[in-house]
């Protein structure tokens, strides 16, 4: 070789001291190339991992949109950031399959505006039996009283001082059965009608201090006065002046009607409910005369 060359140009033979002499054995490149090797083994591994970790994360996020409705687009790529962008590959193919349960969040929202009007529309129809609650208690006055007097079939008569025939009368005993759907009657007179004269004695057996009286009748409408005496015998006519009268004559309008005594502090032995009047629905005509009845009668004490 020449002066300053370096490598023998027949053989290759490097000169003595050249930088060929230090290039590093066929062994030195089979660590360099068994190197390489394990860094592709181990880049492979860690591929596979990561694609392996995405597959279970990308099942997880799928479920959590499922519920959310609209959002379940956006989920997936909120896992891909820490992953290769060979991970987007596998995720538009699990939404897919996804898609169908969306569907429930939106019959729900239906319903739940459907249901808010009918509950507004029940409050008035039970404002509406509250109202009637007040008038059930104010058509039972006799509530607040002392128990009625005992009356037995034997205290109670038909008060005819205008000797009508007794047929015109029905049975007084019923007024005291206790049975409402029972009465007795009196015949209206076609001569005279609406106007009457006839009456429902009650014996006291002894004198007591009376409040109130109550009368429940099938045919409202009749005019009614209530009058007492303190005589062991009742008075033959009702203008006799041994009848005290214990209330005005006043148009009784409904079915249970309570009459308040005004001289509650006498003792009287006998009462006549006196009827001076028939309602029109009960005048019927001269061939069919109406009548007018009186279901129950109580009397009751001074507290």
């Amino acid at each position: 070789m020449e002066a300053a060359q370096e490598w023998c140009l027949q053989c290759g033979t490097p000169a003595p001291g050249s930088l060929g002499t230090h290039t590093p054995s066929w062994r030195s490149s089979a660590i360099v190339l068994g190197a390489t090797a394990l860094l592709v083994l181990g880049a492979a591994g860690a591929a596979y991992a990561a694609l392996t970790k995405t597959k279970v994360r990308h099942v997880i996020v799928v479920q959590v949109p499922a519920a959310t409705a609209a959002a379940s687009a956006t989920p997936p790529p909120a896992t891909t950031p820490t992953t290769p962008a060979t991970t987007a590959t596998p995720k538009p193919a699990v939404p897919t399959t996804a898609v169908p349960p969306p569907k429930i969040p939106l019959t729900a929202s239906t319903p739940s505006a459907a249901t808010t009007p009918k509950t507004t529309s029940t409050p008035p129809a039970t404002t509406t039996p509250k109202s009637t609650a007040p008038k059930k208690t104010a058509s039972n006055p006799a509530a607040t009283l002392p128990p009625a007097l005992l009356l037995d079939t034997n205290s109670v008569a038909t008060y005819n001082p205008e000797n009508y025939p007794a047929e015109t009368f029905g049975d007084p005993t019923l007024t005291v059965d206790g049975d409402t759907s029972t009465a007795w009657t009196a015949q209206v007179n076609p001569a005279i009608a609406p106007k009457m004269a006839v009456g429902l004695l009650i014996d006291l057996n002894n004198a007591q201090k009376l409040s109130a009286l109550q009368l429940i009748t099938s045919t409202p409408g009749m005019t009614v006065q209530v009058f007492g005496t303190a005589a062991s015998t009742a008075p033959t006519t009702i203008s006799d002046p041994g009848w005290t009268a214990l209330s005005p004559a006043k148009l009784q309008k409904e079915r249970h009607t309570l009459i308040k005594l005004s001289d509650s502090t006498k003792a009287f032995a006998f009462l006549v409910l006196w009827i001076t009047g028939a309602p029109p629905a009960s005048i019927g005509t001269p061939t069919s005369p109406g009548r007018v009845s009186v279901n129950e009668v109580e009397v009751f004490p001074t507290k």
